[in-house]
């Protein structure tokens, strides 16, 4: 379960607004790649809270307004299909991190980014494999973006409803696969994520 030792421990280097800093949607076909800042007040445990792919949907919806009311500064960043083809993955991944850590309307000190690169932040940043299941803050920067992201994922299945982007959030099932074979690409859709459809 997370806790705080990671953020206890650059406490005592100095540091006093350490955010957590996660990403959803790294791995679908289509949409744009959501990320979130967070810095929740010292030593806060919210009930339940943890990596969001091991919560359900229900109980990432109900954390997701616990933590934007008891937090003391959050951002939701994303970038955009065009940026995910023009970069790529992780270039855009990269950018709607520094995003959310410029948004806070409390700027933090330090970041703690999930995952295992922290090149080019903008503040003091340690990258943390399988920070949502270790730090608090990047669990509860994790719940957020991956509720963002889900909540885009209903309002592109309006306006493209025969790939099924509701049910499966992008990515690459078998029935999306053959929507897209079917129907061809939507405008949403990454143009690197789907060149299988070429051969």
């Amino acid at each position: 379960m997370p806790d705080y030792s990671i953020e206890s421990a650059l406490h005592e280097e100095g540091y006093t607004l350490v955010c957590g800093v996660d990403e959803a949607g790294r791995g679908p076909l289509c949409g744009p790649v959501f990320a979130a800042a967070c810095i929740l007040p010292d030593g806060l445990v919210i009930e339940g809270l943890n990596d969001s792919k091991k919560l359900t949907e229900k109980k990432r919806e109900k954390l997701f307004d616990i933590i934007k009311e008891e937090a003391v500064a959050y951002c939701i960043a994303s970038a955009s299909v065009e940026e995910i083809d023009e970069f790529n993955i992780l270039e855009a991944d990269l950018l709607a991190m520094r995003r959310a850590i410029d948004g806070l309307g409390v700027k933090a000190d330090f970041a703690l980014i999930d995952g295992n690169v922290d090149r080019d932040f903008q503040i003091p940043a340690k990258a943390v494999v399988k920070g949502d299941a270790t730090s608090m803050n990047i669990a509860a920067a994790s719940v957020l973006a991956k509720v963002a992201r889900d909540r885009i994922c209903i309002d592109l299945d309006r306006e493209y409803p025969e790939y099924g982007i509701a049910k499966h959030k992008g990515y690459g099932t078998k029935d999306h696969m053959e929507a897209l074979r079917k129907y061809g690409p939507s405008p949403i859709h990454r143009k690197k994520f789907i060149r299988f459809l070429d051969n």
